[in-house]
């Protein structure tokens, strides 16, 4: 069995810089097989820009809960100028390909693309909300919320834009292959908790499936994240700003 190797991207964001970045990497190691994990376009950033740039990939992507937000006005009844922001930008055909996005999909006979669970798009799969963070969950907590994956498939999720790998006994593996576009953020929903990784490079993961055992890569990339935090400026999110310069929340 030849050795496949998968590209993981998830949560751009609207970031088309980073977006950039991370395909033109991609391209650079000769990567074919790539996927998208969701929340793509929203954000004060660039979301036509990244919807023309990904949507010319033909790229297998699932939804997720800030996809959803954007065409579905009883996602997020209350007024979002962000949201407003995004939904201007964004042409007829984005929206359509948005709301043709599956909530889940296997690919590569054994992969398992999901945004936040299988089940729900706004439900952090590796972590929970703990003291106004993300806490770890435990192995056995994770299988409850997979609970018709089998341990011969592989998870990839996002959300919660951490890095993070995961199998132990009797558990699939799982990987979060961080966020491609927004490297922190502050949520007040289900209840306020913030999260940080640290500096503000563009992430996405590497998946090589062998038959006598995966590989597993996080690639952090430098990118024009000044000309994103500009954007958010201009576009009146000084915190995303923030987050994008710093990748602290």
């Amino acid at each position: 069995m030849n050795a496949r190797v998968i590209a993981v991207l998830s949560d751009i964001h609207g970031n088309r810089d980073a977006l950039d970045a991370v395909f033109r990497d991609i391209d650079r190691r000769g990567i074919t097989s790539i996927v998208n994990l969701g929340d793509s376009f929203y954000g004060p950033l660039d979301p036509a820009g990244t919807a023309e740039l990904l949507m010319e990939r033909q790229i297998p992507t699932v939804s997720g809960n800030e996809d959803r937000i954007i065409y579905d006005p009883l996602a997020d009844s209350e007024y979002n100028p962000t949201l407003a922001f995004t939904r201007e930008a964004l042409h007829s055909e984005h929206i359509q390909w948005l709301k043709s996005l599956p909530k889940t999909q296997i690919v590569f006979d054994n992969c398992l693309l999901c945004h936040g669970t299988p089940a729900r798009d706004t439900e952090y799969l590796l972590y929970e909300i703990s003291r106004g963070g993300l806490e770890p969950r435990a192995c056995e907590e994770i299988k409850e919320l997979l609970p018709d994956i089998s341990r011969d498939q592989i998870v990839l999720c996002g959300h919660s834009h951490l890095f993070r790998v995961v199998q132990h006994a009797g558990c699939p593996l799982v990987i979060n292959a961080g966020s491609v576009g927004l490297q922190a953020f502050i949520d007040d929903k289900p209840t306020p908790h913030h999260v940080s990784t640290g500096s503000p490079h563009a992430r996405y993961a590497i998946v090589t499936i062998r038959e006598h055992g995966n590989a597993i890569e996080e690639v952090v990339l430098s990118y024009e994240w000044e000309r994103a935090a500009a954007q958010a400026e201009q576009h009146g999110r000084a915190d995303w700003a923030k987050w994008l310069r710093t990748g602290k929340g």
